[in-house]
């Protein structure tokens, strides 16, 4: 402002009148708006709390609601799995086509035939189609290089199992197919196929063990085991049995087609040998290559055709 237009403030103006200069707003000289400030209430609004309902007298809600979001209920599996998935799983049909073969009478669940619409089962439990039993699990087939000092069960009350060693492998309910003793070592299968559990228990899988004996084994009786013979009234037969190659005669190779081990001991104690050490090297088409001990691997599908040529 000039020190004219000082002066001249609140001077009367000149038009007869005993009005006062205000001061002219025009030119830029508007004064600056002052910024607004929130009306202060009395309660603070908290951003992260939940909108309250309000409701009428009938009950009816009042005013807009947010979408609010359902607590998702986890399924438990102990509750089980309903038959007709249980079925369509399996590869059978489709769930509405199961209902209708459950509701025709031929399903079975533990032996008992089930019409109930809705009926829940286990993944333990046997269930049958048309008489065939039925698995809601792909086949699986995991094999185990086992060492020494796991049982082959899946019992946890036998201590430290094969079973502990594979947990990992699949969330299938894998079972060992054969036996290999607490200190045995060597292959050992996992599968929950029970058509080829059915088929090779009844058939077998040779299965080449290294054996180590006490003291060398005598020729006459490595003839002997070779011939078959009788113990007890049961016959003993082998596929092949022979020394290690450049290792003691207290080494020996022997194939068989029994799914335990028991007979190994069972041979050679007869004899009047005492077993050291037994290690499945082979079994069927599979061998320990690049397999190291306590370590698992899956069958390849290449493989799975090979059984199907023994």
């Amino acid at each position: 402002m000039s020190r004219q237009e000082n002066q001249n403030r609140g001077k009367a103006s000149g038009r007869g009148s005993n009005n006062q200069r205000n001061r002219s707003n025009a030119r830029g000289n508007a004064p600056l708006k002052s910024e607004s400030t929130p009306k202060k209430t009395g309660r603070q609004q908290d951003p992260t709390a939940k909108p309250k309902l309000r409701f009428d007298k009938t009950g009816k809600e009042i005013g807009r609601r947010e979408k609010l979001v359902k607590e998702v209920k986890k399924s438990n599996p102990e509750d089980g799995i309903r038959l007709n998935k249980y079925i369509a799983n399996s590869g059978v049909c489709s769930r509405r086509e199961a209902d209708t073969y459950i509701a025709t009478g031929l399903v079975s669940v533990n032996g008992k035939i089930i019409n109930e619409m809705g009926y829940k089962v286990q993944l333990s439990d046997d269930v049958r189609f048309d008489g065939r039993r039925l698995n809601p699990e792909p086949n699986t087939y995991v094999l185990l290089n086992k060492p020494k000092g796991f049982a082959t069960t899946d019992s946890n009350a036998k201590g430290m199992t094969v079973m502990d060693l594979v947990a990992n492998a699949t969330t299938a309910k894998i079972k060992p197919f054969g036996r290999l003793g607490r200190n045995a070592t060597g292959l050992l299968l996992f599968t929950n196929d029970d058509e080829f559990v059915q088929k090779f228990t009844k058939k077998g899988i040779p299965r080449l063990f290294h054996i180590e004996l006490d003291k060398n084994l005598k020729a006459e009786h490595l003839k002997k085991i070779k011939d078959g013979f009788s113990i007890e009234g049961k016959e003993i037969s082998v596929e092949e049995i022979s020394y290690v190659d450049n290792a003691p005669k207290s080494e020996i190779g022997l194939k068989i087609k029994h799914t335990g081990n028991s007979i190994i001991r069972t041979i050679f104690e007869h004899l009047g040998y005492d077993v050291v050490r037994v290690d499945c090297v082979t079994l069927g088409p599979l061998t320990k290559k690049d397999l190291p001990r306590g370590r698992w691997r899956t069958l390849t599908e290449k493989e799975l055709n090979m059984f199907s040529m023994l």
